[in-house]
C-alpha cells in the first residue's frame, strides 16, 4: 500500500453544499459521500502539489534537461540497454 502523505489518520466533520440531485442520485446508487469527496479531495490537492512543485522546480529541470542534451546521460557507457 502506498503511503498517503495528505492523509493524517484523524477525522474531522465539515459542512458541505452539494446538489440535491447529486445526493439523490448517490444515495440510490448507495455512493458513500464522504469517501467520494475525500478521494476526489485527496486527488485534487496531490495534482496541485505536484503541479505547484513542477512550478518552482521548473528551472532546474530546464537547465538539467539542457544538460543532458548538451553532455548525454552522465553514466550512459555503463548502460546495458
Amino acid at each position: 500500500m502506498k503511503h498517503d502523505r495528505i492523509a493524517s489518520g484523524k477525522r474531522r466533520s465539515v459542512n458541505m453544499t452539494i446538489d440535491t440531485g447529486v445526493v439523490a442520485a448517490a444515495r440510490e446508487a448507495g455512493i458513500n459521500l464522504s469517501q467520494v469527496a475525500e478521494a476526489a479531495i485527496r486527488e485534487a490537492a496531490q495534482a496541485e502539489r505536484s503541479r505547484q512543485w513542477r512550478e518552482d522546480n521548473r528551472e532546474w529541470m530546464e537547465a538539467n534537461n539542457k544538460w543532458v542534451e548538451e553532455n548525454g546521460l552522465p553514466l550512459e557507457r555503463y548502460r546495458l540497454f
